[in-house]
């Protein structure tokens, strides 16, 4: 009988030491989950962040764009009537220029 009482405090003391084994697995695993669930928690405040500084550079992105446009369509506004200017004072000399002569001839008769 003291065999079998000997073989039951072995196998009573792998079971223990097999208990405790899962026991401090399954604390190693808990540890790890925590680190990962913090790091899960930082990098979601990071992309949160993240998206309002997207929101934000392409809201401004958008306003300078329409600016931007603006200021092309003012410009080749302004460049087409300068335009015309030049155009009209080409005229006016040439009309100028061939009244001059015109008196000029009138005056020499």
């Amino acid at each position: 009988m003291s065999q079998q009482g000997a073989a039951m405090q072995t196998y009573n003391n792998e079971l223990v030491k097999c208990l405790e084994e899962l026991c401090s697995r399954r604390e190693e695993l808990s540890v790890q989950i925590q680190k990962e669930e913090e790091e899960k928690t930082r990098l979601q405040q990071e992309m949160q962040l993240l998206t309002e500084k997207l929101n934000r550079v392409t809201d401004s992105l958008a306003r300078r764009t329409a600016a931007r446009a603006q200021y092309d369509r003012t410009i080749a506004e302004t460049e087409a009537a300068y335009m015309k200017i030049l155009e009209s004072s080409q005229t006016l000399l040439s009309v100028l220029k061939r009244e001059a002569g015109n008196l000029s001839k009138a005056t020499d008769m």
